[in-house]
């Protein structure tokens, strides 16, 4: 069986905020075999209302957006199986996916930002495009 190698690496969005912000991923590197269960810890420190994100990048590739929570029910659907929930007494948002599978080989990045752009699509990232 094929193992998946997921590597964290914790981001943080100061964008007009003016408390102190903390984001961490405690795990920093995880191994899991293909087909089982996996979660990916994050951790964040702030007393004031956040929107928080996971990101991916995968081997010679820019950052992709996952999933983003800013209100509503707890847990969220991302792309490519992966889903998340906030719990606010934990100060915690865990990425989850049910199957690993080998192409999810990839750097993790959670983020948080104490503000939302107008758009409030926050910091999703948009595909490049060529000319």
């Amino acid at each position: 069986m094929l193992s998946v190698t997921f590597l964290l690496l914790g981001m943080l969005f100061t964008v007009r905020g003016t408390g102190a912000q903390l984001v961490t991923q405690p795990d920093g590197h995880i191994n899991v075999s293909e087909g089982n269960h996996v979660e990916l810890r994050c951790n964040y420190s702030y007393g004031g209302p956040i929107y928080l994100f996971w990101y991916v990048q995968y081997p010679n590739q820019g950052l992709q957006f996952l999933l983003k929570y800013l209100s509503g029910p707890t847990r969220v659907k991302g792309i490519k199986g992966f889903e998340a929930e906030f719990k606010k007494d934990e100060n915690s948002f865990h990425l989850m996916k049910a199957s690993a599978h080998w192409s999810d080989s990839a750097k993790y990045f959670c983020a948080l930002c104490d503000t939302v752009p107008e758009s409030r699509g926050g910091a999703e990232q948009k595909p490049s495009q060529t000319l």
